[in-house]
């Protein structure tokens, strides 16, 4: 059966859409990283403040509203950092998103960065703060816009030089408010609207990820799935009912705002290295660097069966192909993809 790519390359540049309002000549200091746990966070994090207070701000309050939907429009992708903190749930607007990545990141705890092309919901969150490791998973779209909160102050500079859009609330502060269900700092949100001009459709998602038929053999049985981090544990139980894998967070059911379970088609569990950065939060911990440039293993899980596959990135402006033993390509199941980087 032919595959359907939506890996297909779309090296169109695109004007950045960065707005030119300014966080009102208030210089916030970028704290050294931040832990994503349910205390306080860092300085990083402290920013977004509401400008106004339309009822529609606090997307906890309605979180209800239809995503936008396009086809194919020749723009970039837009990813969002997505804070996974116990008090950051549940989350709104992920169950739009064409793929979710999760990463390690201090104290063994996790990172969610969800990638949009397809649809577009009109608020994302709550959003957090970048890492570096950040910056070679997104080299593989075409000069994608990054949604955060910040990042420490060594590394912004980096981002900075990145060949992407950076859009912080310091630099476009219209598009982000801060909502009243959570508290600082599990409360920044994004309205996508106010960077995007319009749905960036499914060319954007330069990935190397084939959509079509399950491989004919090499398959097993395997209707549930665990990934845990030192401090965080991802669950994945296939539902047959709904030809999805419903999705659990440290024992818990995940849903979003909105009361939507968290269901993708496809799980990928990429085995990669894991090693220390140059960088620490302000506690003292070290920030994991995922490595996604290379090969390995992985185990792709779809229609409740688990295929044990290849994966291959030979450089950072690479999408990434999954293959089997014989070198054919892997399909994913059409729908959001789940993809986490898992310690080999």
């Amino acid at each position: 059966m032919a595959t359907v790519g939506m890996g297909q390359r779309a090296r169109k540049r695109h004007a950045m859409t960065t707005a030119a309002l300014l966080a009102a000549a208030l210089t916030i200091s970028l704290a050294a990283g931040c832990t994503g746990t349910e205390q306080p966070g860092p300085a990083d994090d402290g920013r977004g403040t509401d400008q106004t207070q339309d009822q529609d701000e606090n997307q906890d309050q309605d979180p209800s509203q239809e995503p936008s939907q396009s086809g194919l429009t020749g723009e970039s992708a837009l990813a969002v950092k997505i804070d996974n903190a116990r008090a950051a749930r549940p989350h709104t607007g992920t169950d739009s998103a064409d793929i979710i990545y999760a990463e390690q990141v201090e104290g063994g705890l996790s990172r969610l960065m969800a990638v949009y092309a397809t649809k577009l919901p009109k608020v994302i969150g709550p959003v957090r703060s970048a890492r570096e490791s950040d910056l070679e998973l997104l080299r593989q779209f075409d000069h994608p816009t990054l949604a955060f909160s910040g990042a420490q102050g060594k590394l912004m500079p980096l981002i900075d030089k990145a060949p992407l859009n950076p859009q912080t609330p310091e630099k476009t502060s219209d598009a982000y408010f801060r909502g009243t269900a959570k508290p600082s700092p599990h409360n920044l949100y994004l309205r996508p609207d106010r960077l995007m001009p319009s749905v960036p459709g499914a060319d954007a998602l330069t990935t190397g990820f084939t959509y079509g038929a399950a491989p004919s053999s090499g398959g097993t049985k395997d209707t549930s799935e665990t990934v845990r981090y030192p401090a965080a544990a991802f669950r994945f139980t296939w539902s047959s009912s709904r030809d999805r894998y419903l999705v659990s967070m440290d024992g818990t059911p995940t849903v979003t705002t909105a009361g939507k379970r968290l269901a993708p088609a496809t799980v990928v569990v990429q085995y990669v290295k894991i090693r220390k950065s140059d960088f620490h939060d302000f506690l003292g911990n070290n920030t994991p660097y995922t490595e996604t440039v290379g090969s390995g293993k992985a185990k792709v899980l779809r229609g409740g069966k688990a295929y044990t596959v290849d994966w291959k990135r030979e450089k950072a402006t690479d999408g990434t192909t999954f293959t089997t033993s014989d070198g054919d390509p892997v399909n994913f199941a059409k729908d959001q993809v789940w993809v986490l980087f898992a310690k080999a």
